[in-house]
């Protein structure tokens, strides 16, 4: 049995990384930006009604790749001009990643003449960018934002490294956005150091009452796979496994099942619908992938109440181990992370221990890595659905004791160096790929 202090941090770290989040979390972190920023303009000025004069906007180039491409809640618009001109209209930095939750039509009309008038300046932010706000420059998750009013006065907000992380500048103390009354962990110093065994201890033996606030991951996120039916989001995937065809192609199974709820909520995430979803690690896809699979499983295979919850925290915290040795932002596609989570927690369902655990990992990571992000968009849901298939044959597989050995490319027989080995690959290998990337997407 883990301490208590051990499983506390734990606790509060999963309580950290899986928030609620409206719409694609590179954008609304941007928008949160542009909140905050205006927020403290109007403390300057004493004007609470306040409307910037100019934003200038600042952002890496990973901020920049996700938000380029996607649509934002409740606006019927793809990208950042509309999601910037929102977060300094009504945006509340209060909500973390719901930021936008108060939209409403007239303030997206509002954002389009806001717009129209020519008042927004994207850029991707230079060294001076970074070394002003105390960021090294191969951050890949940095948002820069100073909002002018037409007197000459600006104030600033800076996030990095985490999507609701504002770190120091100008009389402003680092601080992170948490949900209300949760617990925001120590730092990381304070933090145990996370490894395979440490993730599934934690999650089979903790008290259940303890863990069972991660249910409401399940509840938010599949109720997103169900709203998304209700219209035509994105490229229909989901849509399109449920009906006639789809189903006479996959047939009507558990593993259909799995792919039209992870599917479905990523069709309406990546569309702008208004659907609030669970995130992970600052990614409501991740979120997703790590979920909703677990949850369709579970049901179905009529796991108790208490195996779906360590499941599901055991996916969840996989995903969260892993993205701490990767980072928020990499050129790997982040449902490679969270599928590796969900193949786990299916696993443990299927009656697994830690044994085949590990080889779900292995598995998991001899097929997916090296799988690209290039931004956030609707066709993500084939991207998730890929993931969660190598999921459903890699927890597969390990039941039946098979597992990707070490003298197979980049396994180890460590399972935590694997890990690291996907991490290294993600983080350092393929950041030339990521510029190329980049360069192919704003060069069409």
């Amino acid at each position: 049995m883990i301490d208590f202090q051990t499983r506390k941090r734990l606790i509060s770290l999963v309580q950290q990384q899986v928030v609620p989040a409206i719409g694609c979390t590179e954008p609304i972190c941007v928008a949160l930006a542009c909140a905050r920023a205006t927020e403290r303009l109007q403390t300057l000025t004493g004007r609470d009604a306040l409307v910037p004069s100019r934003i200038d906007v600042r952002l890496s180039a990973n901020i920049l790749k996700n938000a380029m491409g996607v649509g934002i809640p409740g606006t019927g618009m793809v990208g950042l001009p509309i999601a910037i001109a929102l977060g300094a209209l009504i945006g509340k930095s209060e909500y973390g990643l719901e930021v936008l939750r108060d939209c409403t039509p007239e303030a997206v009309e509002r954002g389009r003449r806001y717009i129209d008038e020519g008042r927004i300046d994207i850029r991707l932010a230079t060294a001076e960018d970074f070394e002003r706000s105390h960021v090294t420059p191969d951050e890949k998750l940095f948002v820069d934002i100073c909002v002018h009013d037409e007197d000459g006065h600006c104030e600033r907000a800076t996030i990095a490294h985490e999507h609701t992380h504002f770190t120091g500048c100008g009389q402003e103390a680092s601080t992170s956005i948490q949900p209300a009354g949760e617990n925001t962990p120590g730092n990381a110093e304070e933090m145990p150091e996370l490894n395979m065994k440490l993730v599934y201890d934690f999650a089979t033996t903790a008290p259940i009452e303890e863990i069972d606030f991660i249910n409401e991951a399940g509840k938010l996120n599949m109720e997103a796979a169900k709203r998304s039916l209700e219209h035509n989001y994105g490229h229909c995937l989901g849509k399109a496994m449920h009906r006639p065809l789809g189903r006479g192609l996959l047939g009507d199974t558990i593993f259909s099942h799995v792919l039209m709820a992870t599917s479905s909520a990523c069709d309406a995430r990546m569309a702008g619908a208004m659907i609030p979803v669970m995130s992970n690690s600052g990614s409501g896809n991740q979120g997703i992938c790590a979920t909703n699979p677990v949850m369709v499983f579970a049901d179905e295979n009529h796991n108790t109440h208490e195996e779906r919850t360590r499941a599901l925290m055991l996916s969840h915290l996989t995903a969260i181990y892993i993205k701490r040795h990767l980072g928020s932002l990499s050129a790997l596609c982040g449902c490679v992370v969270a599928s590796t989570g969900s193949s786990v927690g299916i696993t443990y369902l299927m009656g697994g221990k830690y044994e085949q655990i590990t080889a779900a990992i292995k598995n998991m990571i001899a097929n997916l890595t090296g799988m690209i992000c290039d931004g956030a968009k609707p066709s993500c849901a084939l991207k998730l659905t890929s993931g969660v298939t190598t999921a459903m044959l890699s927890a597969m597989l390990a039941m039946q004791g098979e597992c990707v050995t070490e003298v197979e490319g980049i396994i180890d027989r460590d399972v935590d160096r694997s890990i690291r080995n996907l991490a290294t690959i993600g983080s350092k290998a393929m950041n030339e790929t990521d510029l190329c990337v980049l360069n192919i997407m704003t060069n069409k």
